[in-house]
């Protein structure tokens, strides 16, 4: 829609609700209390009329509805055919709305409410709140330049190579606990956001990387690395998540279903 008409819309929800819902400046729009306050509420309405909705059409035997799903390209292209194909021929009707972005927001977006569920990293700090379907165990290699001629870890003196590290996510806390068991301080090249862009610049001879299988086996780089085993290095746990909360909504549960039969067959 038009600025103008959102500034409408707007103007209408705080006449209507007696409150100032948005701060707002040329530059951002953040919501005040009452504006979370109401955004709670609406979550909540949402997600009751979705469980009615659900049992209204159980009773017609068909189930209907949209579900929002996040997740990076490479699972988008990995794991989610292997779901996704099963669940539009069970469920036609479902609307599904896909996003896909950086690995490393899949539980925010999830814990936020702007998706209703997300392909996830399970860590030691997973929010709680969230329910969590396995999907896959993916292992981790340590990735070098096909032109450095690197096949084996003690091949590798660290001191004569840089390093690409991720910026956030799992990936984050998994390598950098490795280095430290490992009594290695590493050379930084940079940090980066995202597992492909730490394929990129290996490939590109910027440094080593670690980075998960399934990245890799998706990567257009990945004939221009080697690929390294590496030993005492934690697994990618993947798999689905959703509110706890709303696990019980009919079109959010048909997909968690099918997610765990899924993850049956691995």
């Amino acid at each position: 829609m038009s600025p103008s008409t959102l500034s409408r819309v707007i103007q209408r929800l705080e006449d209507e609700s007696g409150a100032t819902l948005f701060v707002r400046d040329n530059r951002s729009v953040k919501l005040t209390a009452a504006g979370q306050t109401l955004l709670s509420f609406t979550q909540q309405v949402l997600s009751e009329w979705q469980k009615v909705k659900g049992q209204l059409d159980q009773d017609n035997q068909l189930l209907r509805g949209d579900l929002s799903m996040y997740c990076s390209v490479t699972a988008s292209q990995s794991h989610l055919p292997g779901i996704i194909d099963h669940f539009r021929h069970r469920h036609p009707q479902v609307e599904l709305k896909l996003t896909t972005g950086d690995p490393a927001l899949s539980v925010q977006m999830v814990v936020e409410g702007r998706a209703d569920v997300a392909i996830a990293i399970h860590t030691p700090d997973f929010p709680a709140e969230l329910s969590f379907q396995q999907l896959d165990e993916i292992p981790l290699w340590l990735i070098a330049p096909k032109e450095a001629n690197l096949t084996s870890l003690p091949q590798i003196n660290w001191r004569d190579h840089s390093v690409v590290l991720p910026e956030a996510g799992p990936s984050k806390r998994i390598v950098h606990h490795w280095f430290a068991e490992q009594g290695i301080r590493p050379r930084v090249y940079a940090t980066v956001g995202g597992n492909e862009a730490i394929v990129s610049m290996v490939a590109l001879g910027c440094g080593l990387g670690i980075v998960p299988q399934v990245v890799l086996d998706n990567s257009v780089a990945s004939q221009r690395v080697s690929r390294i085993p590496l030993k005492n290095i934690e697994s990618y746990k993947l798999g689905l998540c959703s509110l706890t909360k709303r696990s019980g909504e009919p079109v959010i549960k048909a997909l968690m279903d099918q997610a765990s039969e899924v993850s049956l067959t691995h």
